[in-house]
């Protein structure tokens, strides 16, 4: 009994230090362009090695995760007033990306997570390129041309590349609050709000994905996505608030998830028309929505991956829905708790938030 116990306890540390060896590995592989500059065949060799050590870890994590599960403090950091995504970003790029020296270059593309970042990312390059873009066609990937400013894992601010003939501009993807985003006069900023219960739901789905067999339990993503501490980026309210009362300002484009759906050319022409570029013809209309559709990035996806895969999350998958009521995926009293709260705590003058969402219950 003493010699099975012993090795055990040897196979139990040797798989420990195993994991930690595979965290270290992906993680140096992912960060800044390691991953999304790499050709697709070179991302596809790293999923299929991550895939690997995954199957092989499998008993050992389901093991582990037995245990314990995650907690978001242990997912978390605190800079600069926010809580922040543990490895995805961290306190140095959260300063870094405050002091960021933001110009007429610069094109923001603002959400709270899962809001259509994404999919707002690829409408601006595609109108920069005029329907020509070709991250597909090259093998190429969204983050290796577009700078998540406060991020680890996409291309730096410094070596992101220009894109567009009429005025060559830097795509810049954030989660910051209003008030914490690097402002410029000069600069343009497009802010993208979606339905908060649908918010959720996809938040809660990118949490269980990514975390596998360790994500919390869905009290403990409902606590975490109300928490003015602890919520990454700041609370759907707060989020939203701020931003909507930068939206008077002429360089600040304040557009909703649910427009996107409804009318997908119709806000593309609306986004280039802020950016003050030349009319799209009817040809580049086109080739723009075609590429920038729900079945086209769907198909794609290896262009437009949000996260990079990681240990728990090899094979997560992206664009699943599309649609403008994932807030009816959440049971009824969940939601109406959801709806309840961010009526009481959006401030500030904010009628036309409550009419584009009228189920938001407001006290």
């Amino acid at each position: 009994m003493l010699k099975l116990a012993v090795a055990l306890v040897a196979l139990y540390v040797a798989q420990l230090f195993y994991l930690a060896v595979v965290f270290r590995w992906s993680d140096q592989r992912t960060v800044g362009p390691a991953y999304y500059g790499a050709s697709r065949e070179e991302r596809a060799r790293f999923r299929r090695l991550l895939r690997l050590h995954a199957r092989i870890l499998t008993p050992f994590l389901w093991l582990q995760s037995r245990i314990s599960k995650l907690t978001f403090a242990r997912m978390s950091f605190q800079a600069e007033g926010l809580a922040g995504p543990l490895g995805t970003c961290s306190p140095e790029t959260f300063a870094k990306a405050r002091n960021y020296p933001a110009g007429a270059q610069d094109i923001f593309v603002a959400t709270q997570m899962k809001c259509g970042t994404t999919w707002m990312l690829h409408v601006v390059y595609q109108v920069l390129r005029r329907g020509r873009g070709d991250l597909v066609e090259t093998g190429s990937t969204l983050h290796a041309v577009c700078p998540w400013l406060e991020g680890r894992r996409t291309v730096s601010l410094d070596a992101a590349p220009l894109i567009g003939e009429q005025r060559a501009s830097r795509i810049i993807k954030t989660h910051f609050p209003a008030s914490h985003v690097p402002w410029s006069d000069a600069a343009r900023y497009i802010y993208v709000a979606r339905h908060p219960v649908s918010c959720y739901a996809s938040t809660a789905d990118f949490v269980r994905e990514n975390a596998g067999p360790f994500a919390p339990a869905e009290a403990a993503i409902e606590a975490w996505f109300t928490s003015d501490a602890a919520m990454w980026w700041g609370t759907w309210p707060a989020h939203v608030s701020g931003w909507w009362e930068l939206s008077a300002r002429p360089n600040v484009l304040f557009v909703t998830y649910e427009e996107m759906l409804a009318d997908l050319g119709a806000m593309v022409r609306r986004v280039a028309e802020f950016l003050e570029f030349a009319p799209l013809s009817d040809a580049e209309l086109a080739a723009i929505v075609e590429r920038c559709s729900f079945r086209y990035m769907q198909a794609h996806q290896e262009a437009f991956e949000m996260h990079p895969p990681t240990l728990l999350g090899v094979d997560v998958r992206y664009f699943v829905k599309g649609t403008a009521r994932r807030h009816e995926d959440v049971g009824p009293e969940r939601k109406q708790r959801l709806l309840s709260w961010s009526g009481s705590r959006l401030a500030g003058d904010v009628a036309p938030i409550v009419n584009l969402y009228p189920d938001i219950v407001r006290s």
